[in-house]
């Protein structure tokens, strides 16, 4: 964003309208990088995603012939630094933002709707782009970003684990129903000390389950909570169950640390629910492995999609849009995305890029089948443009369900009224953003 002269009364201003923190904010009045440069924020925490990020910034300079500076931050003071850099105009050009941010940061005015920039470019597929990207990456009937990688949650198998107990794996394309994928869990529960199944015992994972149930976690309308609904309430006790009465995941040490991956990569848990996202730290596994479709519920298989993009700030005009708009396009390019896909971090947002995406493990290619709707199914990820806090409401009592120190039920009577008035506001929100528009 070009910069411009900031005053501390425009800075609290703008940090009340948007429900952002000012503290700070003042420190990022200054200069900035010369005209002209390519700036773009993203989440990094791990050598390997600084590693493809600067690619991703060689490859912008390569082709735009303008200088790329990338702003790189951990995933967990992402949003917290971005809230600041909008408060103070000196965000970058292009931002990239998880699906979950997207309703958030566009009912506050703080990206812009792309439409225009879209239907003006005669070089710009947008049909390129999976339909779920295009989904999660939109808000009110208007699309704030550009994806650049999406993907469904999936089921890992031990295979090796598989082998010693004489069990074949399950099928790559028909998925596994809810009543097999129990008995398979039991069944490889057997030994002690091993495990049919692990996720985390959160919201994030919880979520396919309740879609594949026909469930959701809003109504409809989106102005009240769904989650007492009967589908919902199916795909919430299903998956407690497995954790409270069938007891085949591995031992609870800590709700807000369990990790899925952790305990699957010991080599004693048959199956683990994750994204695509996991197989490059899974490619490290000292077992042999692979992929098959989410179990299908009564509504089939259609675990949570979900994707990230980026998206351009909406003080960007301009000389400074033109290079924005060129700059992103550019960033979900095939040849950016190949990058990506190559690197294996996941399933890129473009079909043109998919075929990047390639084995190991052998049934990879069905993350792309599935996006298509040729191998079981997905849902995008349905948020509220408060899903922070709806998040943090369902992570102070849920997950103690999977402890069984209290029941489904139980635990929904209480969150329930407080979850209908956050579904009332951001209602409120969206109509908000459907007038101004």
């Amino acid at each position: 964003m070009s910069s411009s002269p900031c005053s501390r009364r425009s800075l609290l201003k703008l940090a009340a309208a948007g429900g952002l923190a000012a503290t700070g904010a003042l420190t990022g009045c200054s200069s900035g990088p010369p005209p002209g440069t390519a700036t773009w924020s993203m989440w990094s925490s791990s050598p390997e995603e600084l590693k493809v990020w600067n690619d991703f910034s060689r490859y912008v300079e390569k082709t735009m012939h303008v200088r790329s500076l990338s702003s790189l931050t951990p995933s967990a003071g992402y949003a917290p630094k971005l809230d600041l850099q909008l408060v103070s105009g000196t965000a970058s050009l292009v931002t990239a933002l998880n699906g979950w941010m997207i309703p958030t940061y566009a009912a506050r005015g703080s990206h812009r709707a792309l439409d225009d920039l879209i239907a003006r470019d005669p070089d710009f597929d947008r049909d390129d782009f999976y339909p779920a990207s295009q989904s999660i990456s939109s808000f009110a009937g208007k699309t704030y970003a550009i994806g650049f990688d999406v993907a469904p949650a999936v089921l890992y198998y031990n295979k090796s684990l598989l082998d010693k107990a004489g069990i074949d794996p399950p099928s790559r394309t028909e998925p596994m129903t809810w009543a097999a994928f129990r008995e398979l869990a039991i069944e490889l529960s057997g030994p002690k000390g091993q495990y049919g199944f692990t996720c985390a015992p959160l919201m994030d994972d919880l979520i396919s389950w309740i879609y594949s149930a026909g469930g959701n976690v809003m109504n409809k309308k989106q102005d009240a909570s769904a989650l007492d609904s009967p589908e919902s309430l199916d795909g919430i006790n299903f998956l407690v169950d497995l954790f409270v009465k069938d007891r085949v995941t591995p031992p609870i040490s800590n709700l807000v640390t369990e990790d899925a991956l952790a305990n699957f990569l010991q080599g004693n848990v048959a199956f683990m629910q994750n994204g695509p996202w996991q197989v490059l730290n899974v490619r490290d596994a000292k077992f042999a492995w692979d992929i098959v479709p989410f179990p299908a519920g009564p509504a089939g298989s259609t675990p949570r999609v979900s994707g990230s993009s980026f998206a351009i700030p909406s003080g960007v005009e301009g000389d400074d849009l033109d290079l924005a708009w060129r700059l992103l396009k550019t960033l979900t390019s095939t040849g950016a995305l190949d990058i990506y896909a190559r690197a294996g971090r996941n399933n890129p947002a473009r079909y043109s890029a998919g075929s990047a995406f390639e084995p190991p493990p052998a049934n990879l290619g069905i993350v792309q089948q599935i996006l298509a709707g040729k191998v079981g199914g997905g849902h995008p990820y349905d948020v509220t443009t408060n899903w922070n806090r709806v998040k943090q409401l369902l992570a102070q009592d849920l997950p103690r369900a999977f402890l069984g120190e209290v029941t489904v039920p139980g635990v929904l009577r209480g969150l329930t009224p407080q979850l209908d008035v956050l579904m009332r506001q951001h209602k409120d929100a969206v109509r908000q953003a459907t007038e101004d528009a």
